[in-house]
Order: C-alpha cells, then sequence, then structure tokens
C-alpha cells in the first residue's frame, strides 16, 4: 500500500507561521533570559526578579496566543495535538523551544528565492545554534534544581555549564551528574538531544565530504584525458 501524502497545510495557516516564526523564537530568547535571571540573581534584588518574572510569563502568553491561533486555523481539532506534537511539548515547557529553530530557518528560507547556504551548511548551522541553546537551557534548569540538593556536585553555574557541555558531546566525565529526580530528567534529555544533535551534524560532514570525493573522482578522468 502507498503511503497517504500528507495534508496541505491551510493557506492561513501557513501565513501566520511564517509571520509568526522569527518574532516567536526572539520571544523564546527573551524567556530564556527572564528564567536566567530568575535562576542566577540573588533573591534579595527584587525589581530585577520580579521584571524577569513578568517577562517570563508574557513570552509564555505568547506562545500560548499562537498555539491557540494554529489551533484554530488548522482545522485539525483534536487531531493537531498529536500531529504537531513538539509544539504541545514546546508550550508545556518552553524551554524546549530551540528544538524548533529548524522550522524557523525553513520559514525564512521560505522568504528567499534560493537559500543562503548549503544543504549541509544548514544542517551543521541549526544543530549548532540548537546545541548552545539548548545546553544553555538544560543548564539553568539543573543549576536550579541541583545547587541546593543534599550531596550534589553541581554547586555553581560554572559546574552546571561544564556538565551540559560533557553531556551533549556525550563524552559524559562523571564528576558532575544530577542527584535530584528532575536533574536527572533533564539528563536524560539532554543526552537523547545530543545524540540526534550530533548525529546530524556528523551525517552532513559525511555526506558533505561523499559528494567531494565522487566530483573529484568524475573530474579525475576528465583531466587524464
Amino acid at each position: 500500500m502507498s503511503e497517504r501524502p500528507p495534508a496541505p497545510v491551510p493557506p492561513r495557516l501557513q501565513e501566520w507561521e511564517q509571520r509568526t516564526e522569527v518574532p516567536l523564537f526572539v520571544a523564546g530568547l527573551v524567556f530564556l533570559v527572564g528564567y536566567a535571571v530568575r535562576v542566577l540573581v540573588p533573591p534579595d534584588t527584587g525589581p530585577v526578579r520580579d521584571l524577569a518574572l513578568a517577562l517570563v510569563c508574557a513570552t509564555w502568553l505568547l506562545f500560548v496566543v499562537d498555539y491557540a491561533v494554529r489551533f484554530r486555523l488548522s482545522g485539525l481539532g483534536g487531531h493537531f495535538v498529536r500531529a504537531h506534537w513538539l509544539d504541545t511539548l514546546v508550550l508545556l515547557l518552553p524551554l524546549l523551544r530551540p528544538l524548533r529553530l529548524v522550522q524557523v530557518y525553513t520559514a525564512v528560507q521560505q522568504r528567499r528565492e534560493k537559500p543562503r547556504l548549503s544543504l549541509y551548511a544548514r544542517v551543521m548551522s541549526y544543530a549548532s545554534l540548537t546545541a548552545v541553546l539548548l545546553g544553555l537551557a538544560a543548564s539553568l534548569t539543573v543549576y536550579h534544581l541541583e545547587h541546593d540538593a543534599p550531596g550534589a556536585s553541581i554547586r555553581t553555574f560554572g559546574d552546571a555549564v561544564w556538565w551540559a557541555c560533557a553531556t551533549l558531546t556525550t563524552v559524559g566525565y562523571g564528576d558532575a551528574v544530577p542527584v535530584t529526580p528532575g536533574g536527572r530528567v533533564v539528563a536524560v534529555g539532554l543526552m537523547a538531544c545530543g545524540l540526534a544533535l550530533l548525529g546530524a551534524v556528523t551525517g552532513s560532514f559525511s555526506s558533505w565530504l561523499v559528494q567531494v570525493f565522487r566530483r573529484e573522482d568524475e573530474k579525475g578522468p576528465q583531466g587524464d584525458a
């Protein structure tokens, strides 16, 4: 049996996504900055932390509005949640919004006649930026969960960044490990994302090398002739 082709995206939904993807990505960065201030700034700096909380709530409200609009424009009803599971996950956990970076890049490219980067460079660029943003989000979350926990080895934000780098690159030195249930859940998710992103980068680089060698082989007989 032949696979059923994907349902076409309604024009109004497509237009909405193209118009909002980049602004919402910027809002995701604002959310991350606000969360970082809430985690890293001492509690006695009340106004700063209050402003950061307001930014976090405002940007999350934007995500809720965007999700509701796309839910309405899609015409899928309850099937929207299953068909767009990543969007639902990002709405519940906004710190995972960097995972939608590839969709942001696609939306930008649709406004241009030709892509600015080759396919392999695009894959490596969005995978690298996604890894950086996810690593920062995971560092903040794990530091928030771990630094006051009994027996924790992640006591400073620097420890959390070191742990995130080791986890994303699948090195896993073991000198800094989460001890709380929440921290371990974050670690599992970061390990899975690290494997996926590392596979995307290495696969794209390998494919690029194969193409280069193939071109050289094709030029060889012509040059000898």
